[in-house]
């Protein structure tokens, strides 16, 4: 059913980074030669059913079943709901706001098809994280859980871009806004090389930067991991914890199940218990989530609930030696790691249980290339630490944003990671560059987290690092000079993590806080972070 032409609203096109920006794109492997004409959503749900998958389970949510033909269906009704109820525009940014479910990815598969760029955005983000992405993209219209909806209300009375917002659940409008709806649509002609995505990451500054991605770099992630290592087909059963929001989740829990025409189950809070008892309720066989939540499940973990799971994937932070080993003890099931990230879009460096080298992460994924280099960008000898480059089908470009040519250099992408190679091309990864603290999964700004402190009316000056811990990879350690006459006591600290838990996302809050009389900074005031990490013993 046609929709007519409408007008596109070329922002983020004219936000892309100067081309002379851009790192290399390479292409070299026929399954990476997209066509100039491409819509994620076509790929990936329309010639499902056109290849006669219609009927097979696409998703599975805690009250939800959906074939792929009913999940095309609600995607083309939203679709229809966008385009005539809302104004939309292709072009228009649609911030999506929700823990994973089906209807969330719907949604998703939805603002592709429409010609749209999907936002993804945490479900604990706080007002004001929202309106700094919000302001960043410029977001018109917003799709978003209802049980989320008071910080996203408070952003739009403080926006003059945000205009629509829809809420979907149990009171939710959504479902009743579209049941009317035509189940036919024909999706925006869109080209390979428009923007489908805008994914944010933090960064070491704590202002976020959005990452722009095409049509062609979804697709691109699902021809280079899933085809060359992980390898699912139409009869798995993917699950895990990832958020949606996270291009790891994206990949892994929607794209990549959709791509191999597979089921993918989408569970709200899937804590590590949860997890295992939804892979034994669903007969799950491949499993996304973090080294953190393997460490969590191994102790837990019993044969019998895992007797269909097949493949693990680990990724979002370091995997230690030790939980690939205990992993694989208790459940007799090996890992597949790597590394990826938000600029990148999905993992680049990978290894299959098969293939694993101790200490290792794996070997560049087909499609890439990578080098370990110095300061000057002049590659390293094997062996020696440095840091990576790497370029493939997938990189960089940030939305208007001058830090693109910290992360670009000389055409390649610096992820900001350490690493060092060895004489069979495996890559060993040490350590990340900046100040970015990885806990549980997640990347934390240790200025973000010192900028919440601050506000506190009791703090003077404050201090934050990630300090290694057994559980959580690291955790968040905040170095506090208190104001004259304050003394640091357990209930001082407890006053200030809650108040950073209503600051900011509350996975971000200071699970440590020391009490110092002055911070170590430079003759010039700047603070040196690094020495509060000797004195943790933090390398």
């Amino acid at each position: 059913m046609s929709t007519g032409q409408r007008e596109y609203d070329g922002f983020v096109k004219e936000h892309l980074p100067p081309i002379a920006e851009w790192p290399e794109f390479l292409f070299d492997s026929p399954e990476l030669n997209f066509p100039k004409d491409l819509n994620a959503s076509t790929e990936l749900l329309d010639k499902a059913v056109e290849e006669g998958f219609g009927h097979h389970t696409a998703i599975i949510g805690s009250s939800i079943q959906w074939t792929y033909l009913e999940l095309q269906q609600v995607v083309n009704q939203i679709c229809h709901f966008l385009v005539k109820e809302q104004s939309f525009q292709p072009g228009n940014r649609v911030l999506l706001r929700g823990s994973n479910s089906p209807w969330l990815a719907a949604c998703w598969l939805a603002v592709f098809k429409v010609g749209g760029v999907a936002v993804g955005t945490m479900p604990l983000l706080r007002q004001k994280e929202l309106s700094e992405i919000v302001q960043i993209a410029q977001i018109s219209h917003a799709i978003c859980d209802e049980v989320l909806k008071e910080e996203l209300l408070l952003t739009q009375q403080n926006s003059s871009f945000l205009k629509q917002i829809t809420f979907y659940g149990p009171h939710g409008s959504l479902e009743s806004q579209i049941k009317d709806q035509p189940t036919l649509f024909n999706a925006y002609p869109s080209q390979s090389v428009d923007p489908a995505l805008i994914g944010f990451t933090s960064g070491t500054t704590g202002t976020p930067k959005g990452t722009i991605h095409f049509h062609r770099d979804v697709m691109a992630m699902c021809e280079v991991f899933p085809r060359h290592c992980l390898k699912p087909n139409s009869s798995d059963i993917f699950i895990g914890t990832p958020p949606l929001a996270f291009t790891f989740g994206l990949g892994g829990l929607l794209c990549f199940p959709l791509w191999a025409r597979a089921t993918t189950v989408l569970i709200e809070k899937l804590n590590p218990e949860l997890l295992l008892q939804a892979i034994e309720k669903y007969q799950a066989t491949i499993c996304f989530t973090s080294p953190t939540g393997y460490r969590a499940m191994t102790p837990l973990a019993r044969q019998p609930q895992l007797l269909t799971l097949k493949k693990c994937v680990s990724a979002g932070e370091a995997l230690p030696i030790d939980t690939r080993k205990s992993w694989q003890v208790a459940t007799g099931l090996g890992i597949y790691d790597g590394i990826g990230g938000t600029e990148m879009i999905h993992i680049y460096i990978a290894s299959d249980p098969s293939h694993y080298r101790d200490g290792s992460v794996g070997k560049t994924l087909p499609g890439y290339i990578a080098k370990i280099v110095n300061e000057d960008m002049q590659e390293v000898p094997i062996g020696e630490v440095g840091k990576l480059a790497i370029k493939g089908p997938t990189g960089c470009r940030y939305l208007a944003d001058s830090r693109q040519t910290n992360y670009v250099q000389q055409a390649w992408n610096l992820p900001g990671d350490m690493f060092h190679q060895d004489q069979d091309g495996y890559f060993y990864y040490h350590a990340r560059i900046d100040d970015m603290i990885v806990t549980s999964g997640y990347n934390v700004s240790s200025p973000e987290v010192e900028w919440a402190l601050l506000e506190n009316a009791a703090v003077a000056e404050c201090a934050v690092i990630g300090v290694p811990d057994d559980q959580r990879g690291q955790i968040i350690k905040a170095f506090v000079v208190l104001k004259p006459g304050l003394i640091g006591t357990p209930q001082m600290t407890s006053e200030l993590q809650d108040f950073v838990k209503q600051k900011i996302a509350p996975y971000k809050y200071p699970r440590a806080i020391d009490y110092l009389d002055t911070l170590p900074r430079t003759e010039t005031g700047k603070l040196q972070r690094f020495r509060l990490k000797q004195i943790n013993g933090v390398s």
